[in-house]
């Protein structure tokens, strides 16, 4: 939430990579889900190119997310700081700020944490599929 936020404000090259980055996350858990699909369901084949995908959008995604956790972590152990060098428009100052940027900051390393478990997962779940497929044709 906060990284399409930046995206709106910075644009230029920061836009651009955010959105290749967040677009990875979703290229992934697509590629992931037609994994899912191939080994719930033996008739239904994985395309040739989705194993490259998983891997190759996986690793994008791991890298985004280990970029966000480190950067939330941060934020949430320099919340005062943060809340300094912020300006605000008027009309938030009857908003709580700290709690605002405590709870963004959270969200953000559960986000970035469900993407990392996520991915490892999905590497493994990928390994192993394609170790069956192998075992199969040898056969």
């Amino acid at each position: 939430m906060f990284a399409l936020l930046s995206m709106l404000i910075y644009p230029g090259i920061q836009f651009l990579i955010s959105a290749v980055l967040i677009g990875c996350i979703v290229l992934h858990s697509y590629a992931a889900l037609q994994l899912r699909k191939s080994v719930l369901n033996e008739s239904i084949p994985l395309s040739r190119q989705t194993p490259v995908g998983i891997r190759i959008m996986g690793y994008m995604s791991l890298f985004f997310s280990t970029i966000l956790f480190s950067q939330s972590v941060f934020m949430l152990q320099n919340v005062q700081e943060i809340i300094k060098q912020a300006q605000f428009p008027p009309q938030m100052k009857k908003i709580d700020i700290k709690s605002l940027v405590t709870a963004i900051g959270i969200f953000m390393v559960i986000f970035s944490m469900s993407v990392i478990v996520n991915v490892g997962l999905n590497l493994r779940l990928l390994k192993g599929y394609l170790i069956n497929k192998n075992n199969e044709v040898q056969q």
